[in-house]
């Protein structure tokens, strides 16, 4: 276990989630001719915000993370819970399917209807959100060692607001992927691929299998698609050059601004450790204090 790189995940979630917060659903001409290229926390924008302040991809990471460090273990009813808590603090960003399922939780359906529910009653195209890649990844510190274990609880931690199959083996994969980052395996996204199961949907794996080999697709979109936004991220924190260029990259794409570089931020963060993100950057970020603390306290489960 790399303590480092485990600190750079949560953290490097927060940069690329706070990073992205101004300038989410921006087309990369409009980023350009606004920021030339993004490389700076700023203030206002979109959700009219101040400089470094993070979005529900963090808030809700930080809900699991919490649950993990004060239970010892992944128990998916409290985070579901914590998820509800936060929902009623009313925070500026929310996605539509999570609002939807932690409606429900609030109403009285179990943390493993919820979601389900969601999904069944959405149309095609309006199903498989990157609202649980985008949080997913404190689960992978503490059960980085243990894949059958890990890939359990990350399709269990995507049930609760996202149950298509796109979404709970995204997170598995995602969560793979950094745990093989975090213990210095050479293939970490092809190991991730060869370890699921039969059933994880065709869709995704042939979406993520290119970037596994190295290759970069014609085009890498950055929509609310868990299968864009996993296939775009994982391109670019895997081929980065530093944490700050694969978070950079991510989020100057435009689109799904702070997801795309929170997904990123996390698993460059995983790659080159917390002590290579930009202090500037961490500077601005109000909770970094606590992702730290709970990250030393998520390796020390592991």
């Amino acid at each position: 276990m790399n303590p480092d790189g485990a600190r750079g995940i949560l953290l490097g979630l927060a940069c690329g989630d706070a990073l992205g917060r101004p300038v989410e659903f921006q087309s990369p001409a409009k980023i350009r001719t606004d920021h030339g290229r993004l490389t700076e926390m700023v203030g206002q924008g979109t959700w009219n915000q101040p400089a470094g302040t993070i979005t529900d991809d963090t808030e809700q990471a930080l809900c699991i993370a919490r649950s993990l460090v004060e239970n010892q273990d992944f128990d998916p009813a409290d985070v579901a819970a914590r998820f509800v808590d936060w929902y009623d603090s009313g925070p500026f960003d929310i996605g539509i399917m999570t609002s939807k399922a932690l409606n429900r939780l609030k109403n009285g359906d179990p943390w493993d209807k919820a979601g389900q529910t969601v999904w069944e009653n959405s149309l095609e195209g309006q199903n498989a959100g990157n609202g649980s890649v985008m949080r997913c990844g404190p689960l992978a510190i503490p059960y980085a060692t243990d894949f059958d274990h890990l890939i359990k609880v990350s399709r269990q931690s995507s049930h609760i607001t996202h149950a298509d199959p796109r979404c709970t083996y995204g997170c598995a994969i995602l969560n793979l992927t950094i745990a093989g980052l975090l213990t210095g395996v050479d293939t970490p996204l092809q190991d991730a691929i060869d370890y699921v199961d039969a059933n994880a949907p065709d869709e995704l794996i042939d979406a993520l299998t290119p970037i596994a080999h190295g290759k970069s697709p014609e085009t890498l979109e950055t929509s609310g698609y868990v299968i864009h936004s996993l296939q775009t991220a994982l391109h670019d924190g895997l081929t980065a050059t530093s944490a700050e260029d694969g978070i950079v990259t991510a989020v100057n794409r435009g689109g799904d601004t702070d997801t795309v570089g929170a997904i990123a931020g996390a698993v460059t963060g995983a790659r080159f450790g917390a002590s290579e993100l930009p202090n500037r950057w961490l500077d601005t970020i109000d909770e970094v204090d606590e992702l730290e603390s709970l990250a030393e306290q998520l390796v020390k489960m592991a």
